[in-house]
């Protein structure tokens, strides 16, 4: 009898929740301190609002995370990117997605426009692949899908055994260009090494613009085929974030949209 009352309680409960997010009890977006700005300009542009979470730090400078509003039965989409403090950033969303993984969330989404480690994707003499290892704890983490934008390389996808929508730049790169830059039918496309050749010849002939390439120029990727690690520490890269707005937006208002009980990778 009680196991009876037990098997009852529970699919109560079940209908419950699959009843609550059928109506579209909602999503609930969170942010960490990597990139604040983009997140807020995000639900801007969604009529939503971000929800409430204390991200910081403690004494002997351990990462902390408080969610303050219920996540349970809810879509969680977690806007964190990998500039700045790359390894801290990391960290954030790790402790994020588990804190709405205890809380019993629907599924979470991390939407990451710069992949940390993408860049470390293949291994090395005496090395590791550090991409692969990121990959893991976010799924241990309880990420069940990642939306980011122009990995480093394509087969970084294969690292991941859940969903991965690697969002592309170039049409609104593209667009910029032919309705910002007057006159830019006369210019050329510069490779500033062989490796990049591939990349720039893709821009030029949707462009029709010619292109140069330079020889000789120490790649400043480190994916060299040659590189052993005789040459690190590698030299500094700049790196910086697309303003996508509007296509990270409408990845996450098609989730928003699909809140069936269902849909649970």
């Amino acid at each position: 009898l009680c196991s009876r009352r037990r098997c009852a309680h529970t699919q109560a409960a079940a209908l419950s929740m699959a009843q609550a997010v059928a109506r579209g009890s909602g999503i609930a977006i969170f942010t960490g301190n990597s990139h604040p700005a983009i997140a807020e300009l995000i639900v801007r542009k969604m009529g939503n609002k971000l929800g409430e979470c204390e991200v910081g730090s403690k004494a002997p400078g351990e990462t902390s995370v408080y969610i303050k509003e219920s996540v349970r039965g809810k879509n969680v989409f977690i806007i964190q990117s990998g500039a700045g403090q790359v390894n801290t950033s990391i960290m954030e969303l790790l402790i994020m997605s588990y804190a709405c993984k205890t809380s019993c969330a629907l599924q979470i989404i991390a939407v990451v426009p710069y992949l940390p480690y993408s860049k470390q994707s293949r291994m090395r003499k005496r090395g590791s692949i550090p991409c692969k290892l990121l990959a893991q704890m976010m799924e241990q983490s309880g990420i069940n899908h990642v939306i980011t934008m122009d990995l480093h390389q394509k087969e970084i996808q294969g690292f991941f055994d859940v969903p991965i929508d690697n969002l592309r730049a170039s049409p609104f790169l593209l667009q910029y260009i032919r309705e910002n830059i007057p006159d830019y039918c006369n210019a050329v496309i510069v490779a500033r090494h062989p490796e990049t050749a591939k990349r720039v010849t893709s821009y030029a002939e949707r462009l029709g613009l010619g292109i140069a390439v330079i020889h000789g120029s120490p790649p400043t990727t480190g994916q060299s085929d040659q590189d052993d690690g005789r040459h690190s520490p590698p030299p500094p890269r700049e790196t910086s974030t697309s303003p996508l707005l509007d296509l990270v937006t409408q990845s996450i208002s098609s989730y928003s949209s699909k809140c069936l009980p269902e849909y649970t990778r």
